[in-house]
This record gives structure tokens, sequence and C-alpha cells, in this order.
């Protein structure tokens, strides 16, 4: 008899399919600027650890650390178990510097699945999600990558047509774009969203009034400087405490907390690091500290 994992976080549906409500991002197991490389072994560990523990949806993209990261999600996993679902996204592409540029028409979506296909060696990606570039964070379109999101999305649908994605998601747009696209059938949105900024509320609240998962990115406060971090906040800390728990768990709980169908994608190098975030899904948030925890972003403004 197999085994059944405990879905961390528990379970809800993506493109119609169970996964686990806490999934597990792959950007950082690629190279990123400034920092040591990431060690081998090390990560095709953190890839295995997590779908041993009930991982199975992992979020990834040809241009991380330029294809670094499927490079590993494939010979960790390969082949892949029936239920993992492996999303990915298109919009930018790896330059010949070690960075990105944009990479928004048509023609260059359709090149972002099937490289993102070879890379990993299957023949459907279960959601690929379209990265706007119209606004921060992250680069900008410009000239010819200025491009319209009805185009985008009429090639996405041939994509999904022929069987080359499950379906179609969005990353980093406004409400408006959300609902332009609404017609093409969205299975997911992932927006920059945290318990210290919430300024994309309305594309969540557009997901909720049409049960469209929702992936916010930077869970825990913008990686850019500068900005706010949740586990630096009082109530935060505080609540952690009172919870035996860190307040990066804190963090993650509060997100679970406000949307059914919230998924989090929290990546790491880092075994342990690994191991606190899936525990992130048991902790449970009573009214009072939700309450002081909805507070915070008020307190920042």
């Amino acid at each position: 008899m197999t085994e059944t994992k405990k879905a961390p976080g528990g379970s809800t549906l993506l493109a119609g399919r169970p996964v686990a409500r806490i999934g597990f991002g792959a950007m950082q197991l690629g190279p990123l600027r400034g920092r040591p490389p990431v060690d081998r072994p090390r990560a095709l560990e953190v890839l295995r650890r997590a779908v041993d523990q009930g991982v199975n949806h992992i979020d990834t993209a040809q241009f991380y650390g330029d294809g670094a990261c499927n490079e590993l999600i494939r010979e960790a996993l390969h082949p892949f178990p029936d239920d993992l679902a492996l999303v990915s996204k298109v919009g930018a592409d790896h330059d010949q510097r070690d960075g990105l540029v944009a990479a928004q028409r048509p023609e260059q979506l359709r090149a972002g699945v099937e490289e993102n296909l070879a890379a990993l060696g299957i023949d459907q990606l279960a959601v690929v999600n379209l990265r706007r570039l119209d606004a921060p964070p992250g680069i900008l379109a410009e000239g010819d990558q200025l491009v319209d999101l009805d185009s985008q999305l009429a090639e996405l649908i041939a994509l999904r047509d022929e069987g080359k994605i499950g379906a179609i998601g969005l990353s980093n747009v406004s409400a408006a774009q959300l609902r332009q696209a609404l017609p093409a059938g969205i299975a997911c949105v992932q927006n920059g969203y945290n318990l210290v900024d919430r300024a994309t509320g309305p594309v969540l609240d557009l997901c909720r009034e049409h049960d469209i998962a929702w992936v916010p990115f930077f869970p825990l406060g913008s990686a850019f400087p500068g900005h706010p971090k949740v586990v630096e906040q009082p109530a935060v800390i505080e609540a952690a405490a009172s919870l035996g728990v860190t307040p990066a768990q804190v963090g993650l709980a509060w997100l679970l907390a406000h949307y059914e169908h919230t998924l989090l994608i929290p990546g790491t190098a880092d075994p342990g690091h690994l191991d606190e975030n899936l525990a992130a899904g048991d902790v449970r948030l009573d009214t009072d500290i939700v309450e002081s925890l909805d507070g915070v972003a008020a307190s920042l403004s």
C-alpha cells in the first residue's frame, strides 16, 4: 500500500489538480549575483526532501540562472511523480551578462515554453505564468517589448490548445489586467504581497471573486534594500514568541489564513530552512493574533 503524504498547509486546487498549499520556489537554487554558488548536492537534497515531505507544486523558470534551476529539478526528480505540478513562467530571458532582459513578444513566449519543456524533459507544463513587465519589481519592458496583453494571451491559449501547457497564469499584473484576461481562463496569479505590503490587494480581491489561486511572491517582504521585512515587525515577533514558532512561520501562516486558495512557494537552498517553511502550514493563528497582524501594514504607512 502506498503511503499518503501529508500536504504541507493542506491542499487546494491549481488548474483543477490538488496541490499542497505550501510548495517550493526554485529560484534560490540558481546562481544569483552577489551570492556564492549553491552547493549542488545540497540543492538536489532540498528538492528531493521537499517532495518526500509532500510538496507537489514546484515553481521554476528557464531564465532562473540560465536554466540551472530546471537542470537541478530534472536531475533530482526525473522521472517526475504523477502528482507533481511543474509550473514555470515566461516573459524574460537570460542574457550573456548574467542578467535578465525582457522577452514579451508572442514568439518569445512560445520559445520560452519550448525551452522549459526541453530542459525539464516533459511534454506539458502544468501552468505557465505570463510575467508582465509593466511595473516594478525587476526589469521593465521598453520599445518592441511593449506588447499588448491580448496578443500574449492568444499565444498562450494556442500553446494550451496544443497541449504544451495545462493552464495559463499571470504574474505581476494589475486588477484591470486580470479582469481583461479572465475570458482566457486564468488558473493563478503571482503578485508581490505580504503582511507589510498589500498594494496588490485589489488583485487578490478579484482572485477571491473568481476562485483563482493566489501565489504571493516576496511572502516575507521585498528582497530589495530599504523595504520593510515581515520578520522584523514587533507584532510578528510577539506572535511568534507566544506560539513558540519563528517570525517567518507567522508571516507565512498569515498569508495562508487570509484566502483558502493561497499557494506559497518559499524557496531555499537549506534543508533546515525548508523544514521550517513547510512546518508553517501547521501554525494556527487565533483571532487576536490575526487582528494584531492585520494592523501592521497600516502602522507602516
